[in-house]
């Protein structure tokens, strides 16, 4: 959630593996324009920019494709949705999963460089809506097992996805999630309250040139700041104090979450009430300062995409299938 605000120190525990994977072969086909993305130095195969019709909204995706996928990943953005965030991200997975894995990002509505819109602005639940059919119209054929990655608020639309799909998802995983409201946080009254200061000082010293332009080109556009302030605001209306325990213990073998330290979307009090009500769940904390916005720098891109590696390579490895 608004992860350009946030500049938190974060880390690592060891992750507990659960069940596996089948391997089921097909590939999956995207009926889009596009266009490869540049890079100074290059990973084995470049992440492709596609743009996609969904509902009738024009939908940016960001997308690694295998020729012989043993699994695709689903990745849902935080907010701002901007999908070339995370193409750093996205194209180490990949490298790490040894070009076994179809990986594809699927940007918010009118979160975009481009008002397809024409100055609509989207809630939450219509974001949440738009995956969901994202899913039936161009997954519906996918054979691979399907893997769910949301980041912040991407991982509430996760649930939310599992909730609705429950046959199509293998397994999902939050990184810094934020899936209820936190009442101690002052930084979430202050952002409840006065939204208009989101941008400011939002570029850190450290951000990758990818993340620098993805702000130029994309966040500091009319109608994107606008999508992105509405849709924080749909989130406090929308996201409760308290989280949905029966479906959280109901999905416990289907779920694994990545908290940060200091992490106000994603507190550690969240952490340490999932791990009392549901020890099952998978469950980590990062401690190496990557913070919430990971994907703005190419070191913190870089570090979730090895334990998501690790996460994934742990489950298969139980089912006796290689990756």
């Amino acid at each position: 959630m608004l992860l350009l605000l946030l500049r938190l120190p974060c880390s690592a525990v060891a992750v507990r593996p659960l069940s596996l994977f089948r391997r089921r072969g097909t590939r999956i086909s995207f009926k889009c324009e596009c266009g490869v993305m540049g890079r100074e130095s290059l990973p084995s195969k470049a992440a492709t920019f596609r743009l996609c019709d969904v509902s009738g909204c024009a939908t940016e995706l960001l997308e690694v494709r295998s020729e012989d996928p043993a699994l695709h990943v689903l990745f849902i953005p935080g907010n701002p949705g901007i999908v070339t965030y995370y193409k750093d991200f996205v194209e180490s997975l990949y490298d790490l999963l040894g070009g076994n894995a179809s990986i594809t990002v699927v940007g918010h509505i009118s979160h975009s460089k481009k008002d397809w819109e024409n100055g609509r602005s989207f809630s939450l639940q219509e974001q949440i809506d738009h995956k969901v059919e994202f899913m039936r119209q161009e997954m519906q054929n996918t054979r691979a097992p399907l893997l769910l990655v949301g980041h912040s608020i991407g991982s509430y639309i996760s649930m939310e996805i599992l909730r609705k799909c429950p046959e199509k998802v293998t397994y999902c995983i939050g990184l810094y999630p934020f899936l209820a409201l936190n009442p101690g946080s002052m930084k979430q009254s202050i952002i409840k309250n006065i939204s208009a200061f989101i941008v400011a000082n939002s570029l850190g010293k450290s951000w990758s040139p990818l993340a620098i332009e993805a702000t130029c080109t994309h966040l500091l556009q009319y109608h994107t700041m606008r999508n992105m302030l509405f849709m924080a605001m749909t989130e406090f209306k929308q996201l409760s104090e308290v989280s949905d325990w029966a479906f959280l213990r109901g999905n416990r073998e289907k779920i694994a979450f990545l908290f940060g330290v200091d992490d106000h979307w994603g507190p550690l009090q969240m952490f340490e009430e999932i791990s009392k009500k549901i020890p099952e769940i998978t469950l980590a904390i990062e401690r190496e300062g990557h913070s919430h916005s990971f994907c703005c720098t190419e070191a913190g891109s870089v570090w979730v995409a090895e334990h998501i590696t690790s996460l994934i390579k742990a489950r298969i490895l139980n089912s006796n299938q290689k990756i």
